[in-house]
């Protein structure tokens, strides 16, 4: 029976596992491999990198009851009969203005990890530091990222940007098209929401935020609701940060017989 049992144990961390890897390859975390649920192997295939614990995080932090779990800073649980306090090892919950979670980390090989989130106003950031030698080393570098983004990078709206640069093109370009055997050449035009509205930029770098608009002029006929005639895209100098498409909001019909003889 114990054989069994060990079999089965086996057998579920194997599944459960494989469905690690599986969600985390969802998440686009292409660097990224568990070996055991635990993280405890001293595997060279069980790996990750910052950039994709922070993917991890983020997702993570979406689910309500992990998210209240790793911003409890003392926790009572009854083991026996007896009450025990069970103290968060997250260092800079509690202490550091803005800071609600996540987790910290050992293994002989990881050295001290921390995975820290912090809002301050409108900004919520996830900050990640790996590889330290001891915990004031980890606490530090944390403060100290963390602390650097909020002096330094401020909330911009993009999409109100691009829109303000949208209208104002579309002020005067909006009598160029021609629509090659349409029924008429008033087309009007409109913005795709793009996927998010708001990025943390460089306070430095909120004059050098510049918009591209590219569009078609000549076009033919059907044209549908939605079809896509340019796009918008903003960047500060090479450094791309957002893009969505114009739309069309009327339709064009392709001219008929009868309204080649009503124009003849």
């Amino acid at each position: 029976a114990s054989v069994a049992m060990a079999e089965y144990i086996a057998g579920s961390e194997e599944a459960f596992v494989q469905m690690m890897n599986e969600r985390a390859a969802s998440l686009g975390m292409e660097n990224t491999h568990f070996e055991d649920c635990c993280g405890l192997t001293d595997s060279d295939n069980h790996y990750t990198t910052a950039y994709e614990l922070a993917l991890l995080s983020n997702y993570a932090m979406k689910n309500k009851t992990f998210a209240q779990i790793v911003n409890t800073i003392e926790f009572t649980v009854t083991i026996n009969g007896y009450p025990k306090a069970i103290r968060n090892t997250n260092e800079l919950l509690g202490n550091l203005n803005g800071v609600y979670g996540i987790k910290t980390g050992f293994t002989n090989g990881a050295n001290r990890c921390l995975v820290s989130c912090c809002k301050r106003n409108n900004l919520d950031i996830i900050c990640v530091v790996l590889g330290a030698d001891t915990k004031s080393f980890r606490t530090r570098d944390s403060i100290k990222l963390i602390e650097y983004t909020f002096k330094n990078y401020e909330l911009t709206n993009i999409e109100e940007i691009m829109k303000k640069e949208f209208i104002k093109w579309k002020e005067k370009n909006s009598n160029l098209f021609n629509i090659e055997k349409g029924t008429t050449n008033n087309i009007n035009l409109e913005m795709q929401k793009p996927i998010y509205s708001t990025i943390p930029i460089n306070k430095e770098d909120l004059q050098k935020i510049s918009v591209n608009i590219t569009y078609t002029t000549n076009l033919v006929a059907p044209i549908n609701i939605n079809s896509e005639i340019g796009t918008i895209t903003c960047k500060i100098d090479d450094t791309f940060l957002l893009q969505t498409n114009i739309k069309v909001v009327n339709a064009i019909n392709k001219k008929n017989l009868f309204n080649y003889l009503n124009e003849f």
